[in-house]
């Protein structure tokens, strides 16, 4: 299983990176890491340094990085973007969250 981003992700991603002069080695980290309200948070950085053992994804130009404990839950994520009114956000569907917090970026596995 992989992890996806839809088309609006990708554009943000790719739209974040030009407007912060990033240069073409910087990839989108995703990763979890214990805390927030469910136990578990995700968290999205842009980076340069791959692990040994990261997987990598590139997804319409986008390459994509995750470390080998935080694939165990997000294999099979959908991240998205999504826009309401004059604000918008990073969304993340994961199918092995068994519940998620009103804050989109906590879930518990």
């Amino acid at each position: 299983m992989a992890v996806e981003l839809t088309e609006a992700a990708s554009k943000q991603v790719k739209e974040l990176k030009q407007a912060q002069n990033l240069p073409e080695n910087v990839f989108l980290r995703m990763g979890v890491r214990g805390g927030g309200c469910s136990g578990m948070s995700y968290s999205l950085e842009f980076d340069t340094e791959k692990g040994p053992h990261d997987r990598e994804f590139d997804i319409d130009g986008v390459k994509v990085v995750v470390d080998t404990k935080s694939y165990l839950y997000l294999a099979g994520i959908t991240l998205d973007y999504v826009q309401q009114g004059l604000t918008g956000g990073f969304t993340f569907v994961n199918p092995k969250a068994k519940s998620t917090c009103g804050c989109g970026t906590s879930f518990s596995a």
